[in-house]
């Protein structure tokens, strides 16, 4: 599946976008703030949710996600969701 389309089936589309802030960051941006030493917590981060990163709307926590499309999607947002 490319991970474009494991985002959406991940429900992620929803608040993010590749290049332009939705709800939430873009792809893009999450990139250029982060690297790849950030991947434990940013899985971390997906899994549980957050909020106060990147405004005041939450990250709900994503608990029916699999871990191992957590780690996918992950990894292609830090290479720049291409």
């Amino acid at each position: 599946m490319a991970n474009k389309d494991l985002a959406a089936k991940s429900g992620c589309l929803t608040c993010h976008a590749i290049d332009k802030k939705l709800i939430g960051p873009s792809y893009q941006d999450i990139a250029k703030k982060y690297t790849a030493s950030d991947e434990a917590m940013l899985i971390a981060k997906v899994k549980a949710g957050g909020k106060g990163v990147w405004g005041q709307i939450p990250m709900p926590p994503n608990a029916a996600v699999k871990d191992e499309d957590i780690k996918t999607l992950v990894n292609w947002i830090l290479a720049g969701a291409k």
